[in-house]
């Protein structure tokens, strides 16, 4: 049994991602794992600023939410980003929960891992691009980790649009192979 972590990082209620998060939340608790999911809706998260600190404490110093996700992140066997996607990105409070990781660069990680699952208006097949290689980009930083798999649903703009999208299926299926 694996600890699977899914972050959702929309801040729309009953927001197409969310809706994806909980498709591959519903694949992996059906593999038997164990899956706790987080959403940043309510959290305040921080820009970093750089300070480092966190590589003399081990821990972010920024008085928000941010390091006990990051303490989450750093135990959990799998990750899973849900995110919409905003001009061709991923969301900016998916990049600050990133950027906010460097606590752990240089510190024991479980995570080996991650996923991403996006949503957006835009239906092309370059849509997702930019923020699959973003978090490829992240991930290459930790070197025993590796993107395990991505989910895109385009052509979802109002909440709930993505009832009956075939990425639903695609990301329970992908959460059931975790």
């Amino acid at each position: 049994m694996k600890h699977v972590l899914i972050i959702s990082t929309s801040l729309r209620a009953h927001s197409n991602s969310d809706a994806l998060a909980a498709a591959f939340a519903e694949g992996a608790k059906a593999a038997g794992h164990a899956v706790e999911t987080i959403s940043l809706k309510g959290k305040e998260i921080r820009f970093c600023t750089a300070c480092y600190a966190c590589q003399k404490t081990g821990r972010c110093v920024a008085p928000d939410d941010a390091p006990a996700i990051i303490s989450k992140i750093q135990a959990a066997d799998v990750v899973a980003f849900a995110t919409p996607i905003y001009f061709y990105e991923m969301s900016g409070q998916l990049k600050t929960l990133l950027d906010r990781t460097v606590s752990i660069y240089s510190a024991p990680y479980k995570f080996r891992d991650i996923y991403l699952l996006a949503t957006a208006a835009e239906d092309e097949g370059a849509t997702p691009d930019r923020a699959f290689k973003g978090l490829g980009g992240w991930v290459e930083c930790f070197e025993q980790a590796r993107v395990a798999g991505q989910v895109f649903a385009g052509g979802v703009y109002e909440q709930n649009t993505i009832v009956g999208h075939p990425a639903l299926e695609a990301a329970r299926q992908m959460g059931s192979q975790v």
